[in-house]
Formats: structure tokens, sequence, C-alpha cells
């Protein structure tokens, strides 16, 4: 995603949506209510896992060049304390770009910075067809 661009329609779907994106770095910003539950009544964890992917994409994004994309070929996270409503914040950031693998991670916080999960992907970057 570049300055200018819309929220991918699955960012519309869930709620999410970006705050800011730099060289390598993005965050996003959800606001989680009941339709974002569980049976438990605290937030599902894959939309948890959505919205810092998505932050992990787009700062992954905004380090590749002209005519490159990438596909996320490993994505892994930790829940750490549940969450049932409010404001998420996923802040993800590039920790080793390459030629063809790199490496992100993303802490997803609540308003007052508590960690609520941790994530970390992988992603290859694809070029040409």
């Amino acid at each position: 995603m570049r300055a200018g661009e819309t929220v991918a329609p699955v960012g519309k779907l869930v709620g999410f949506r970006p705050m800011s994106v730099e060289t390598g770095t993005a965050v996003f910003e959800l606001d989680a209510g009941p339709q974002h539950a569980n049976p438990m009544g605290t937030l599902h964890g894959g939309i948890i896992c959505d919205v810092a992917d998505a932050a992990m994409g787009v700062a992954y994004a905004s380090t590749l060049a002209d005519g490159e994309s990438f596909t996320t070929i490993e994505l892994k996270i930790n829940f750490l304390r549940p969450f049932k409503s409010g404001t998420l914040v996923a802040t993800a950031r590039v920790v080793k770009g390459g030629r063809t693998i790199g490496l992100t991670e993303c802490d997803v916080t609540d308003r007052e910075g508590r960690l609520v999960a941790r994530a970390m992907s992988t992603c290859m970057t694809l070029r040409g067809d």
C-alpha cells in the first residue's frame, strides 16, 4: 500500500485501517466490538492475526521496488492477553529485507500499550510475471 491507496477489501470487511506507513513500517488500527468476538466473548484470534498480517504486509510492501510484489510464506503469532473490545494497534516493522526473503514482526497492543499479541512473518519477494 502506498500513499493515496485505499484500504484492501479485507480491511473494509474486518474493519481495520492503516494509520501510518513509512518505508519498512506500518501502523494499523482496529476498533474491536462484539462482531469480532469468539464464543467466549473475547476478540477472535483470527481477527488479531488478520490485522497483524495486514500491517506486516504493508510494511514489507513499502520496501519493494516498482514491479515487485510479495507473498507471505510463513506466519506465526503468540497471543499474550485476552482482549474484549476497544482499539487495537498493530505496529509492524521489517526486521530484515533481502533480495528474495524478508522477515517482519508486529506488536499488537491495546490503547494503553499492553501487549496483546506478537506476530512474525516471512515474506518472499516476487519479480516479473
